[in-house]
């Protein structure tokens, strides 16, 4: 399905807190696996100032590129199946290809000509079945820095919410006001560049 909605809790985790959860969850090294995302925009983050964000994720069935928009009940995520080559292509600065997100970014006024490749981040994640949901255990590395975090996607944003607020409770692990992956990306690049 090219288009569907995102509702998900996060919550940033120390190295700690982030132990206390796999072991917790019995979750083994052998669940992770690696996923990259390459994250784009505009020269003057025309992307990042509407609240969206573009990438193409690198998983083990392929290349997806995907686009997240604001919306009322959480994300609006448009994605895309790239081939490799394709995949390579957009990384080195070819156009974006005619589809379905070349139309949202042409809606919101931003010229696809113009996206950049700013980076990417290395994510190894683990993703378990639980109450109705999926709860997915990151530690992500980008910038010369490294991060972890809980995530939880669910269909049902008020049962989704009192169950990852109960777990945090549960394991006296505090609610932290968490921004997501790629706002912390472009938030570390822009600290580094003022360096």
């Amino acid at each position: 399905m090219p288009q569907n909605i995102e509702i998900e809790f996060k919550n940033l985790l120390t190295e700690s807190d982030f132990h206390i959860l796999l072991k917790h969850f019995n979750v083994n090294e052998s669940q992770f696996f690696i996923q990259e995302n390459y994250y784009f925009d505009t020269p003057d983050f025309s992307l990042k100032q509407s609240g969206c964000a573009l990438r193409i994720r690198e998983k083990k069935s392929g290349f997806e590129m995907t686009l997240k928009q604001p919306h009322p009940d959480g994300l609006l995520e448009t994605t895309e199946k790239l081939t490799n080559e394709k995949a390579q292509a957009l990384l080195q600065g070819t156009p974006l290809p005619d589809g379905l997100i070349k139309e949202q970014l042409s809606h919101m006024k931003i010229n696809a000509e113009q996206l950049l490749f700013f980076g990417s981040l290395v994510t190894e994640r683990a993703e378990i079945e639980y109450q109705g949901g999926v709860m997915v255990f990151d530690s992500s590395t980008y910038l010369n820095m490294r991060d972890y975090e809980l995530e939880y996607e669910v269909t049902d944003r008020a049962k989704g919410e009192a169950v990852f607020l109960q777990l945090l409770a549960e394991l006296n692990i505090p609610i932290r006001k968490t921004k997501n992956k790629v706002k912390r990306f472009y938030e570390r690049k822009m600290a580094q560049e003022l360096q």
